[in-house]
């Protein structure tokens, strides 16, 4: 994979989860707490950092808001 396929794949992440987040008008505040985690680690997760604990981040982000992984 080349580093111009992870940047155009972390950017797709936030973007599926900014649009779906304005079209529920939530503020990623109000899902941290829906979800049970801290705000900057939510922030982290939604810019595709690839932890262990950011990737389960957005497992419950798509859950919570029906996006397709």
């Amino acid at each position: 994979m080349t580093e111009q396929n992870v940047v155009e794949g972390a950017q797709s992440i936030t973007e599926r989860i900014q649009v779906s987040l304005l079209h529920r008008h939530m503020k990623q505040v109000e899902l941290a707490k829906l979800i049970g985690e801290n705000p900057v680690q939510l922030n982290r997760a939604i810019h595709a950092d690839m932890s262990p604990k950011s990737i389960e981040i957005r497992r419950k982000i798509y859950r919570v808001l029906d996006i397709k992984e």
